[in-house]
């Protein structure tokens, strides 16, 4: 599948990255080629350490690519100013962690209200649309709670909530159910897949869960560096 310069799509060249680890350099990313449309679901599996957290950080803007050229919905991010990158963070890209990320004094509302204030909306829009956006995820009763009154996928489907709050072209997520039970990683799983099919967003999913690798249309497995398309091969 091709990626033009379209809203959400993905467009990455030859890309390397290297890590000096102990005096050496450990080249964990090798001539990178992806190129997707917008609205896809892309899946990322490998082993630890093969790369694929690093990728996921190139895109959303995290890290600067070394070499190669890395273009999210139409935006080249190499050159751009550490500005600029802050900017396309806030408007471009929402970040799922396996973590979570939530600031434990805050309740799901306010945690959600954080990347809305970023962007500049008003107190008063903000805790409206937070709360909006937590009933979407199936938390309407849970708006005032503070993460430790959550279970994992409640916490999650917060984080998710907070990540699609500035309505971004792209959702990247790392290992979102990593610390999940079968039942809450389904529905998390789930929850990902309606978001992406309601809002047309691209969806990029690194992840040790073979079910929910399997539901993306785009596969691809990080092999010494470089990138292997699976989705030629039959999903189970």
């Amino acid at each position: 599948m091709s990626g033009g310069p379209g809203t959400g799509s993905i467009a990455i060249d030859n890309l390397s990255h290297t890590y000096l680890r102990r005096g050496s350099a450990i080249e964990v990313l090798s001539g990178v080629e992806l190129h997707v449309d917008a609205g896809a679901y892309v899946s990322l599996v490998g082993p630890s350490g093969s790369g694929k957290s690093t990728l996921l950080a190139i895109l959303g803007g995290l890290e600067r690519p070394q070499n190669g050229t890395v273009a999210v919905g139409g935006t080249n991010l190499s050159g751009l100013s550490g500005d600029a990158l802050a900017h396309f963070r806030r408007t471009t890209v929402g970040f799922v962690f396996q973590h979570f990320g939530l600031l434990e004094a805050f309740t799901a509302t306010e945690n959600v209200e954080i990347a809305l204030a970023l962007a500049g909306v008003g107190r008063n829009a903000r805790r409206r649309q937070a709360r909006d956006l937590l009933g979407s995820v199936g938390l309407a009763a849970r708006v005032d709670h503070r993460p430790f009154e959550l279970s994992g996928g409640e916490r999650q489907r917060v984080a998710i909530a907070r990540a699609i709050a500035n309505e971004p072209q792209v959702i990247l997520a790392d290992e979102p159910t990593g610390n999940l039970d079968v039942g809450a990683a389904e529905a998390v799983v789930e929850l990902l897949g309606t978001v992406r099919a309601e809002r047309s967003t691209t969806l990029i999913v690194v992840t040790h869960n073979p079910a929910m690798a399997a539901l993306a249309a785009i596969r691809r497995r990080i092999v010494d560096g470089h990138l292997v398309d699976e989705s030629a091969r039959p999903r189970k």
